[in-house]
């Protein structure tokens, strides 16, 4: 095998599939813990978010530097902080869970950005959106078990398990990062060449300015909060349906994330235009997905189930797309850095997802929340069409 699907690649795959496996438990558990303890959806939605808003602010950062340092440097330091806060998870209340969660963040945000920056630059042009979309598919296939994993440790009630779950992936996650190697040969090294790190502070400005950073930004931010808000709150929205399963959802939506990837990975654009009814049609399905789990409170399991399906096929679709997309478009001289400020918006619109819908939950139900982000997702298949030049052709 050779390009994406080579052995360096696969290990790198292996690392992250570990890495994620956690989060895919503590996305079931943590929700479900909060109410048995007394917590709102919006407090509920913080501590959830207070993860990924970590993330999107450290993410940049993380960028700059992996980029002047090189990712193997910082790694291992990570990996222990990973660690930390997933030993703090079994001996700690939701005070402690949110202390955990930005800890998490923290780490995520450098892991995440040194294996995807080093999948971008060792991989030819026309590899990138199968690399980017295998980094996304393994850190999507704890998802599969996790949920059910979890809600079987849940109705156990047993904290030993819990514990000894969270332990052994912190332990075989640090074993097998320390001794994964990044080949010389390809670009996960550090960047010696002083004209090629930018000020950073500057870069914060293209957010705004650059078109291609700034469309591929709000389409990725609306549909994080879309994510964020079905992570979050699923697992206790699932308990007002007849016949509906958090844990079976969730299962459904990941296993649907990780075979469209695998699957869809080589129909991905990978060729540095923007295809308006690619992307529009993305944005459908998002809008519809949301739509069906809104309306899965009256019409039954059916609808609930089809939007996992549709939610997952989404999910598969949007972030290589626009990664992949950017990858072309964006300058190389601060290309790292620019896409850790895109990522950043993915992160702060999963955690916005939470901290935002859980009040509107508060107000209103969980079936409205949902009808509010089916018309976000709307509005983005009109934001998504141009056919201006610029974006048809990128650079």
């Amino acid at each position: 095998m050779s390009g994406a699907m080579s052995w360096p690649f696969l290990r790198l795959y292996g690392l992250t599939l570990l890495y994620f496996s956690a989060n895919s438990i503590l996305n079931v558990i943590i929700p479900l813990k909060g109410e048995t303890l007394g917590a709102s959806n919006t407090t509920i939605g913080i501590i959830m978010g207070a993860y990924l808003f970590t993330t999107m602010f450290f993410r940049p950062w993380a960028g700059h530097i992996i980029q002047k340092k090189g990712p193997i440097k910082v790694l291992r330091i990570i990996l222990i902080i990973n660690g930390f806060a997933l030993i703090l998870y079994t001996i700690t209340g939701l005070g402690g869970f949110l202390i955990a969660r930005v800890l998490q963040g923290v780490s995520t945000a450098f892991f995440s950005m040194a294996l995807q920056i080093g999948i971008i630059d060792a991989l030819p042009e026309e590899d990138r959106s199968q690399g980017i979309s295998l980094y996304s598919l393994f850190s999507h296939i704890p998802g599969v078990i996790g949920p059910i994993l979890a809600l079987g440790i849940w109705q156990a009630n047993n904290t030993p398990y819990f514990t000894i779950v969270m332990v052994s992936i912190a332990i075989f996650t640090g074993i097998f990062g320390y001794s994964a190697k990044m080949d010389k040969q390809g670009d996960l090294n550090e960047i010696n060449d002083p004209s090629q790190r930018v000020n950073m502070s500057k870069s914060f400005g293209e957010l705004i300015k650059n078109p291609f950073l700034f469309k591929c930004s709000v389409l990725m931010l609306i549909s994080s909060i879309v994510f964020g808000a079905i992570t979050t709150f699923l697992p206790l929205y699932a308990m007002q349906l007849k016949n509906g399963n958090a844990g079976v959802y969730l299962m459904i939506q990941a296993g649907t994330v990780v075979f469209a990837r695998f699957t869809l990975r080589k129909k991905i654009p990978s060729d540095g235009k923007w295809h308006s009814s690619f992307v529009m049609g993305t944005m459908l399905l998002l809008a519809l997905a949301a739509q069906c789990v809104s309306f899965s409170i009256t019409g039954g399991a059916t609808f609930f189930y089809v939007g996992a399906v549709l939610m997952g096929i989404a999910q598969a679709l949007i972030y290589p797309t626009l990664t992949t997309y950017l990858t072309f478009v964006l300058p190389k001289v601060n290309r790292n850095i620019l896409i850790g400020l895109f990522i950043a918006m993915a992160d702060l619109g999963v955690s916005l997802g939470g901290v935002i819908m859980g009040p509107i939950a508060d107000i209103s139900s969980y079936s409205f929340m949902y009808m509010i982000c089916a018309i976000l997702g709307g509005l983005m298949i009109v934001f998504a069409y141009d056919r201006r030049r610029i974006f048809m052709e990128g650079k």
